[in-house]
């Protein structure tokens, strides 16, 4: 283990030293300027009172004789010090003799000094005549300024507090350098040694003694630290061997080292408290081999050991799906699935393995195959314990194998329909569209003000040979899945296309086509590219195509969409978003998306009518659309028995009115693999919504 450099006791004992010769050096260095101040204030002083001295007498005689003019060749005098600011001679209660002053020096260090030394000092002496009585003439007034003192103390002190530190900072290096020869290198030293032994075997490298360290406690330390070592390499071993074999015994299986039925359960009870507390889906898989034992009358039983040591190595390769994996015992063993979301996903796991088995065991020059039956409980449905879980999963398996071998089977027998169902109903997909099950029908999209029709929304349609017309909530999720929705998007948009053409061709060139993506559609790379190309192979104007997406959707990858969007926008096509409000209800990415049009959802509309607050949130999404350059659509829309007086008055437009229900174009192909083509009917009457598509209120 290398020591990182910041942590080296070096570094801090650098650093802790440094800093106390830091401080220190500071301190001492403050109390010598503190002490150099008040030596600078008295020499202000003292500078003072010579100067009274010098001129007490000439002063004293100019103004016993009265003689102004002596007085200021006396003031003049004065003035020679460049220290002296003010001068004054006279009597206190008459009128000065003579006095003169000028302004204080300008420094760059007086905002320091004089706050510490004051920015002037004022002295004055008694002027007395000589004899017995001692006669009072009056007073020599002196200022000073201190900026010239101030300057003086500032360079001292700068000097004072360098060397200080300087001095400081020497000593503490000087000591650090003495503790890191004596201590810290040869521990260094030590740790290098450290570093070099074995855990498993401590004694093989013995700690060698400091060379001038022999007899001190360094040396002392290191003849009982490889004594200590070779101590613990005894115990360890002993103890190791000791601890590996109960370990062994007691929670894995001795023959595929796997984990056994002990040791399973404390690996799923741990699973299951972190799966109750994040409520996820646990699944418990009991994998038992089919007709193992005639295996082993036909092979021998050390061939069927090998055997069950290859399964265990195939079963392994799963484990970056499972929480735990476990023999229970003979040929079964146990695979724990955590945190799923649904059912499928152990079923998924479960036909895997039956797969893995259908390739062959090569055992002695020989390929041997093996079947599996598989019984399947989830948590928290069949069972909240280990115990009822392995149970209910050993039962079914059992159960499994009486009625038909080399299967998986759930433990609830509606789960297990319905993931049979799901994955027949999902590889027929696959097969749909080479087979032409898959078909188009157009919702008409009706002007409201003028009961025109204004375009069309293509909806998918799935006529399943046996189980006739599958909704599409149920199989464009499938698609969605496994990827294939790519394909029938691209196949549903050429559609589209076509048919829209076909109808500019008979003369309605005014109409609009509207198509819905998918999530993966929505960020699948090559969407710009494939409408960009169906736009020009099809010859149709701009903004007659609208792709409509979801809020939902949207919101999964804002930026990648945003990217699709902007694409499909400068195609020609219109960008619409479906069920607003139903996911993030944000409006901030309004401004960020090119959005031509907003479908409310029916949850904000379907009571508009009768609801005042309805109609309140659907006129504000409205004057909001609006202001964004978006038109809204509020959603599902369902008027009773009146005309909608109350609308917002940016309402323009109405889906699906009376009979406009989802229908096939009267001009489509026949084709006996699909429905016989129904023509779209409009009536005049008072409108009401199709129950087998959303209809939705345009604004």
């Amino acid at each position: 283990m290398k020591l990182e450099f910041k942590n080296s006791l070096s570094v801090k004992l650098l650093r802790v030293v440094l800093l106390s010769a830091l401080i220190v050096g500071v301190v001492l260095s403050c109390a010598q300027i503190v002490f150099d101040a008040y030596k600078t204030r008295q020499a202000v002083a003292s500078d003072a009172q010579r100067i009274l001295d010098m001129f007490r007498d000439p002063s004293t005689q100019a103004v016993y004789s009265l003689d102004r003019e002596m007085g200021m060749q006396v003031i003049e005098g004065l003035f020679q010090d460049q220290a002296v600011r003010m001068a004054s001679i006279g009597h206190p209660n008459e009128t000065m003799l003579a006095e003169k002053s000028r302004p204080l020096q300008e420094t760059r260090t007086r905002w320091l000094t004089d706050p510490i030394l004051g920015q002037e000092r004022s002295f004055t002496t008694q002027l007395v005549g000589r004899g017995a009585y001692s006669e009072y003439y009056g007073d020599l007034n002196i200022t000073l300024d201190t900026a010239s003192y101030g300057e003086s103390f500032i360079f001292s002190s700068v000097i004072i507090f360098i060397s200080g530190v300087l001095r400081a900072l020497a000593m503490g290096l000087v000591l650090y350098l003495v503790y890191h020869w004596l201590l810290t290198k040869p521990l260094s030293r030590i740790i290098e040694h450290l570093t070099q032994i074995n855990p498993d075997r401590p004694s093989q490298h013995q700690l060698p003694l400091l060379k001038g360290h022999e007899k001190n406690e360094l040396g002392l330390w290191i003849n009982t630290a490889n004594q200590l070592l070779s101590s613990i390499e005894r115990n360890t071993h002993l103890r190791h061997e000791a601890e590996n074999s109960l370990l062994r015994m007691a929670q894995y299986d001795f023959l595929t080292g796997l984990p056994n039925r002990q040791q399973l359960q404390q690996q799923l009870d741990k699973i299951l408290v972190d799966a109750g507390r994040l409520q996820r889906r646990v699944a418990v898989i009991c994998v038992g081999l089919d007709d193992f034992k005639g295996i082993n009358e036909q092979f021998s039983y050390q061939a069927g050991d090998q055997l069950l040591l290859a399964l265990a190595d195939r079963l392994r390769a799963h484990s970056g799906r499972l929480g735990a994996l476990a023999r229970l015992g003979g040929d079964q063993f146990a695979l724990v699935q955590a945190d799923i979301e649904q059912p499928y996903e152990a079923a998924e796991l479960a036909q895997s393995i039956l797969d893995d088995l259908e390739a062959p065991f090569a055992l002695d020059l020989q390929e041997i195959r093996l079947r599996a039956t598989i019984g399947i409980t989830l948590f928290p449905e069949d069972g909240d314990s280990t115990e009822k879980l392995l149970q209910k999963a050993e039962q079914t398996m059992t159960l499994a194998k009486s009625r038909s071998r080399n299967r998986y089977q759930f433990y609830i027998a509606s789960v297990d329909s319905e993931m049979r169902r799901r994955r027949e109903l999902e590889k027929d997909l696959r097969e749909a569209l080479p087979r032409n099950q898959l078909y188009l029908v157009y919702q008409p999209q009706i002007s409201y003000r003028d009961q025109r029709v204004v375009g069309v929304e293509a909806l998918l349609r799935w006529q399943h040979p046996e189980l006739g017309m599958v909704p599409p909530d149920q199989f464009i999720p499938l698609a969605e899945q496994n990827g294939n929705i790519v394909v029938i998007g691209e196949w549903v948009l050429d559609q589209a296309c076509r048919q829209l053409r076909e109808w500019h061709d008979q003369g309605f060139s005014e109409l609009r086509m509207a198509v819905n993506l998918s999530t993966v559609q929505l960020h699948h790379s090559e969407l710009p590219r494939v409408v960009n190309n169906l736009l020009q192979i099809y010859r149709l104007p701009p903004r007659s195509l609208e792709l409509e997406v979801t809020e939902t959707g949207l919101m999964e990858d804002i930026s990648t969409a945003a990217q699709h969007l902007l694409s499909l926008r400068r195609s020609g096509a219109l960008i619409a978003i479906d069920d607003f409000g139903t996911g993030y209800s944000s409006l901030s990415y309004l401004k960020s998306l090119p959005l031509d049009k907003i479908k409310i959802d029916k949850s904000f509309v379907q009571d508009l009518l009768e609801d005042d607050d309805d109609a309140t949130i659907v006129r504000a999404i409205i004057q909001l659309a609006r202001a964004s350059a978006c038109r809204s659509s509020p959603r599902a829309w369902k008027p009773r028995s009146r005309r909608p007086t109350s609308l917002p008055r940016a309402a323009t437009r109405v889906r699906a009115i009376t009979t406009a229900s989802p229908c096939r174009p009267a001009n489509s192909p026949p084709s006996s693999s699909r429905p016989s083509a129904t023509r779209c009917r409009y009536s005049e009457a008072t409108p009401r919504l199709s129950t087998h598509d959303k209809p939705a209120l345009f604004a």
